[in-house]
C-alpha cells in the first residue's frame, strides 16, 4: 500500500490538472442552422470529390460478426460509450455537416465485433481506437487496450461472447498514446502478468512516453483536448459526428503495464503464443515511441497508427510535440518494403485494407501526402513565405487530393503545414513586427479604437458573415470580445461564425473545435476537469522526478522571489530520498 508521501505527491499534481477555473458563465442560445452560404461551400466541396464509391463501405463492413447496443458505463453510472448516440450518422450528408466528413463519420460508424482474416478479430467503436485479437495458441494476444478499463473491459467481454472465452495469453501496446494503453487493467492485471508470465510488448521508450506526455502540461492539454474531441458536443448534425479516428473517446479509469519485454531493434522477430511476429521499431513519427508487425504466416501487416483512414496530424490540435513528417514519410516506404506479400493491412484505428495492390496504393497515398507536404513546405520556407502564406499556398496535386482514405479528417492539410513550419523554424516568422507583439487584450483595444469603436467592427464581421467569409468575420471579432468581453452581440455573431466554419469544416478536429467554442461562449467552460479517481493507477506507475518536475513548472514565481527554503523529502514505500530547494524564485531537486 502507498503511503502519505506518494499519495500527497500524485494528489498535489492532481490539483494542478483537475480543471478550469476561468468564470464565465455564457451568454445563452442554441446552435444555428446553416447559412446559404455554407450550403453553397458545402455542395460545392461534394461536387469536388467521388463520395459515392462503395468499395470503402464494403472494407468497413467487412467481417462483421456481432454490433453492441447499449452504453458502457463507469462505477457511477455514467455513460462513457452510447453504442447507438450516432445512429443518427445515416443517409445524405446534413445541412450542418461537410459532406466529405459526413462520408468518413458513415465509415467510422460501422462498430461492432469484425473478422480481419483467419485468427485476427477486431473491435471498431468500444472507444477511440481499435482492439485487435490474434488467436494464439493458448489464448488471445491483445493488441492495444483502448483508453479505460470500463471500455477494455467491455471489448473483451463482448469477444469472448461470440469467440469464446479464452485467456489473455499476451498484450501489445503499439505506442504511447493513452487510447491503446489506458484499458491495460481491464485486459489483464499485473498480479496475473506475473503469476502466468504473459508477455507485455511495447517498444523502447514506452514507459517514460507514456507517463510524460500530459505530466508538465497536463492542464492545457486536457482542456485543448476536449475541443479536439468534441467531448462536451452533444451527438448530433449539428454537434459531435465523428473524430476522425473513430467516434469518440471513453473517458473512464485508466491504468498502464509495464512491459516485459521491450523492441528496441530496427527489426526483431519471435514467436508469442505459437504466433510467429516481426517487430519494426518506429520512433519519433506518430508518437515518440512506436512499433508496426508482420505477421508472415498470416501474411498481416499491423500499420499501429503510422497508418489510418486519413490523413494524420503532425502537430495535434490538444498540443504535442511536433512530429517528423519526413521521417514518418521514411517509414512508410519501409512499410511498403514489409508489406509485399501482405494480404490485409489493419491498423488501430479505422477499417483494415484487404488486396495487395489496394495495400501498396494506401500506402504509398500516405507516403506522398506527407512527403509532398514536408517537401513543399521546405521549398516554400526557402522561398521566404511564413507559415500562414504557406497554409493558404500549398494545395495538394490531384492524384493525392482525390484518394479518400489520406484526407484530412484527423489531420489537416494547413495545419500540417504550419506544423512541419514550426518542425524546423520555430514560432517566429521572420517579421520584426512579430519579435514583440502587443498581447490579445491590449491589441485588441488598439484595433477597436483604430476602427471606430465595437458596432462598426461588429457590423463589418456581419457583413463578412453574411457574405460567407466567416474567417475574416471571426478574426474581427476575436478583436471585439477579447476588447470586451461581455459584449453579448460580439460574443453571440462570434459563436454563430464558429457554428459555420465547423459546419464546412472536412477535419473532425477542427468541427469539433469550432462547434466546441461556439458551446462554450454560450454556455461556459466546463463546470469540472478531470476526475482524479479516474488516474491515480496510471499516475502511481509514474517516477517521482515526474513529479517533482510537474511541481516545479506550478511553483509561482513571483511569490518564491527571496525566499531560500531546502526540504528532504522521504518516501518510505519505495526508499526514495530526495532533496528539493527554492533558489532564485527556481524550484530544483535531485536525489
Amino acid at each position: 500500500m502507498k503511503t502519505f508521501c506518494t499519495i500527497f505527491l500524485l494528489l498535489a499534481l492532481l490539483g494542478m490538472i483537475a480543471g478550469c477555473s476561468i468564470k464565465y458563465a455564457g451568454i445563452g442560445g442554441v446552435a444555428g442552422d446553416a447559412t446559404i452560404a455554407t450550403l453553397m461551400a458545402n455542395e460545392r466541396f461534394s461536387q469536388s470529390l467521388k463520395l459515392d464509391n462503395p468499395k470503402d463501405f464494403d472494407e468497413a463492413r467487412r467481417g462483421l460478426i456481432a454490433m453492441p447496443h447499449g452504453t458502457i458505463t463507469n462505477a457511477k453510472g455514467e455513460v462513457l460509450i452510447d453504442f447507438d448516440a450516432f445512429t443518427f450518422v445515416e443517409g445524405k450528408a446534413p445541412r450542418t455537416v461537410n459532406p466529405s466528413l459526413w462520408r468518413h463519420a458513415l465509415l467510422n460508424a460501422q462498430i461492432g465485433l469484425f473478422r480481419v482474416s483467419e485468427g485476427i478479430y477486431q473491435l471498431r467503436g468500444f472507444d477511440i481506437a481499435n482492439m485487435t485479437l490474434i488467436e494464439g495458441r493458448t489464448g488471445w494476444i491483445v493488441v492495444d487496450a483502448l483508453t479505460c478499463r470500463e471500455s477494455a473491459e467491455a471489448a473483451l467481454r463482448f469477444a469472448r461472447k461470440h469467440l469464446g472465452n479464452k485467456q489473455v495469453s499476451a498484450v501489445i501496446f503499439t505506442h504511447s498514446h493513452i487510447d491503446h494503453f489506458g484499458g491495460a487493467l481491464g485486459v489483464t492485471s499485473p498480479q496475473e502478468v506475473s503469476r502466468r508470465k504473459i508477455p507485455v510488448i511495447a517498444p523502447d521508450g514506452f514507459m517514460k512516453e507514456a507517463v510524460s506526455e500530459n505530466i508538465l502540461v497536463g492542464t492545457a492539454m486536457a482542456r485543448r483536448a476536449g475541443y479536439q474531441f468534441g467531448m462536451a458536443l452533444e451527438r448530433s448534425a449539428k454537434g459531435l459526428v465523428d473524430t476522425g479516428l473513430g467516434k469518440a473517446v471513453a473517458s473512464g479509469s485508466c491504468g498502464i503495464l509495464i512491459p516485459n519485454i521491450v523492441i528496441r531493434q530496427p527489426r526483431e522477430a519471435m514467436v508469442i503464443d505459437g504466433v510467429q511476429f516481426v517487430f519494426y521499431n518506429l520512433p519519433g513519427a506518430e508518437a515518440p515511441a512506436e512499433l508496426t508487425f508482420l505477421l508472415p504466416e498470416k501474411k498481416a501487416y499491423c500499420g499501429a497508427e503510422i497508418l489510418g483512414r486519413t490523413m494524420h496530424n503532425l502537430l495535434p490540435v490538444r498540443g504535442a510535440k511536433v512530429r517528423d513528417a519526413l521521417r514518418w514519410a521514411d517509414y512508410l516506404q519501409q512499410a511498403l518494403e514489409h508489406t509485399v506479400d501482405a494480404d490485409v493491412c489493419f491498423n488501430t484505428h479505422n477499417q483494415p485494407v484487404w488486396g495487395r495492390t489496394h495495400i501498396a496504393e494506401f500506402i504509398t497515398k500516405h507516403r506522398d501526402v506527407y512527403k509532398y507536404t514536408h517537401d513543399q513546405t521546405v521549398r516554400l520556407i526557402n522561398a521566404g513565405y511564413t507559415a500562414r502564406e504557406i497554409a493558404d499556398r500549398i494545395k495538394l496535386p490531384a492524384s493525392l487530393d482525390a484518394y479518400m482514405s489520406s484526407r484530412g479528417y484527423y489531420g489537416d492539410l494547413r495545419h500540417n503545414v504550419k506544423a512541419v513550419y514550426q518542425f524546423y523554424m520555430g514560432f517566429y516568422d521572420g517579421n520584426p513586427a512579430n519579435l514583440n507583439p502587443l498581447p490579445p487584450e491590449e491589441s485588441a483595444r488598439r484595433y477597436l479604437d483604430l476602427a471606430g469603436g465595437a458596432e462598426r467592427t461588429i457590423a463589418a464581421a456581419q457583413d463578412a458573415f453574411d457574405k460567407g467569409d466567416y474567417r475574416w468575420s471571426a478574426e474581427l471579432l476575436n478583436h471585439v470580445v477579447f476588447a470586451e468581453p461581455g459584449n453579448a452581440k460580439a460574443v453571440e455573431l462570434l459563436a454563430r461564425t464558429y457554428e459555420q466554419l465547423g459546419y464546412v469544416a472536412e477535419a473532425a478536429t477542427w468541427r469539433n473545435s469550432y462547434l466546441t467554442a461556439a458551446l462554450e461562449l454560450r454556455k461556459g467552460p466546463p463546470k469540472k476537469g478531470i476526475d482524479k479517481s479516474n488516474v491515480i493507477d496510471m499516475l502511481m506507475q509514474t517516477p517521482t522526478e515526474y513529479f517533482l518536475d510537474a511541481m516545479a513548472a506550478g511553483l509561482d514565481g513571483p511569490s518564491a522571489e527571496g525566499k531560500d527554503l531546502t526540504i528532504n523529502l522521504v518516501i518510505t514505500d519505495t526508499g526514495e530520498s530526495h532533496v528539493l530547494r527554492i533558489e532564485n524564485a527556481v524550484l530544483h531537486h535531485k536525489p
